[in-house]
């Protein structure tokens, strides 16, 4: 599989280590000082994409790749509020667009643990939930995707309980998120549960970037060919 990887931080070296341990070939790669060297007539040589930018570019750089009917895989964060427009393009047969906020699948396993909490936390009430994230000082937006991810999950299944109205500061996927920039940390997520009689943390810690880059390149595998909207659950099948 030829596979173009946009952007060339630690995370494009990664992805790029692994996707050739997997016997792939990285065909074109896009850092800022080429960025005008991806155009339709490069992508012809890709199969598909693989896009871990930064939030200012990635929504440009998703649509280059829709329009030239490449599927791309998109890691990037903070630039969701054009996610309606890539989407569009996306269904409309322009490729496909495989998003996930976080592609480990121990992160994935981790959203799953919190879902099925968050249905216990509705029967018996009486907790205040918080988020905490910690990711290395080079990592751009706060919070991270990731959390908003867990927030959005858990909120979700809260509102699912009849006759109970989220406080005010939880409503909407307002679960207080609190970000920490610090050293070369990878990512670690906890998600606490605190009330009167005791308190339940869960947390993902992240070891290396290697389990995010395998999740990408998997998601290539399973993007080349496709059309559409994609996701870690189209992945995983569950």
């Amino acid at each position: 599989m030829n596979i173009a990887l946009i952007g060339y931080g630690k995370m494009g070296h990664e992805i790029e280590a692994i996707a050739k341990e997997r016997g792939h070939t990285i065909t074109l790669i896009i850092d800022r000082e080429n960025q005008h060297e991806l155009n339709p007539t490069n992508l012809k040589a890709v199969d598909v994409a693989i896009e871990f930018s930064t939030p200012e570019t990635a929504f440009e750089n998703i649509k280059t790749c829709l329009l030239a009917n490449t599927p791309v895989v998109s890691g990037t964060t903070g630039w969701l509020d054009n996610f309606e427009e890539a989407k569009q393009l996306a269904e409309s047969g322009h490729g496909a667009l495989f998003y996930a906020s976080n592609f480990s699948i121990g992160v994935n396993l981790f959203f799953r643990l919190n879902r099925i909490m968050a249905q216990y936390i509705n029967r018996v009430k009486g907790y205040d939930i918080a988020i905490e994230e910690i990711h290395h000082t080079q990592k751009k937006d706060a919070p991270s995707g990731t959390a908003i991810t867990l927030a959005e999950i858990i909120s979700k299944e809260i509102e699912k309980l009849e006759g109970w109205t989220l406080e005010p500061d939880m409503a909407e996927n307002k679960i207080p998120i609190k970000a920490k920039r610090e050293g070369n940390v990878p990512g670690t997520h906890s998600v606490t549960l605190n009330s009167e009689q005791d308190e339940i943390t869960l947390t993902h810690r992240a070891k290396s970037r290697k389990g995010f880059a395998l999740g990408a390149v998997l998601a290539a595998e399973f993007a080349a060919g496709k059309k559409g909207i994609l996701t870690m659950d189209s992945l995983l099948q569950v």
